[in-house]
């Protein structure tokens, strides 16, 4: 017997991954695989509920009674939070979406689909430090240590920015301008650039840093790095 060939959910998760994030939509490799992890656990719960293969599942499957029982799973069994559940559904809306342009006879099915609702969060309020606990901070880092300084500078960079993690961990020398006016390029969510200047102090402890690796530095070269001279990652490794 001849095996089948793949199904409309195979040729769309293809498409969608390897052409229309990273090509036409020129999404950050991150989201994309934020997207990845979503979808990965929504087939396996689909397959697990219906006691089928992921292998044997095609788009009817993903319906929003599914969705709405994988979103409910999410949050009493996995414990994941409201914001949590609401990014996994970002992820299938977004492949939903381009399921209904790609397969017009599917329309009505994407349409249900994305008509599974978000899920309303309590707004936070606005939290910061005072300049006494930031001074705590600084201090409880050892400076006599080369990874004590690139903390140190981190943190200074954070402070003085504003920037979210992943913003400070990308960073590339290129990135950086340290004569005056001093002045950083943080890149954020959706490849959004923004410029923000910086503190005398954080400028000179960034070329302190920099100047540490004694050679002459790639503009692509990654400002924060681990101890094998990779890019610093947002989990510290």
């Amino acid at each position: 017997m001849t095996a089948a060939g793949p199904n409309d959910l195979a040729r769309a998760l293809r498409a969608f991954f390897a052409d229309h994030l990273p090509r036409v939509r020129g999404t950050s490799p991150h989201t994309v695989r934020s997207y990845r992890d979503s979808l990965v656990l929504l087939l396996r719960f689909v397959a697990t509920r219906s006691q089928r293969s992921v292998l044997e599942l095609d788009l009817d499957d993903l319906g929003p009674q599914p969705i709405l029982a994988f979103l409910q799973y999410l949050e009493c069994d996995r414990h994941n939070s409201v914001a949590t559940r609401n990014v996994r559904l970002a992820a299938v809306h977004a492949f939903f979406r381009y399921c209904a342009m790609e397969y017009p006879a599917r329309l009505e099915h994407c349409q249900r689909v994305l008509a599974v609702p978000f899920k309303r969060t309590g707004s936070r309020p606005v939290e910061y430090l005072e300049h006494e606990e930031i001074d705590a901070i600084l201090g409880a880092v050892d400076r006599r240590t080369v990874d004590g300084r690139r903390d140190y500078a981190l943190l200074a960079t954070m402070f003085n920015t504003g920037a979210r993690v992943q913003e400070i961990v990308v960073l590339s020398v290129a990135d950086l301008r340290l004569d005056a006016p001093a002045q950083v390029r943080l890149h954020g969510k959706g490849r959004k650039e923004r410029v923000c200047p910086l503190w005398s102090q954080t400028a000179d402890l960034l070329r302190s840093l920099l100047a540490e690796r004694d050679r002459e530095l790639q503009s692509d070269e990654p400002v924060f790095r681990n101890h094998r001279g990779m890019r610093l990652t947002r989990f510290g490794d």
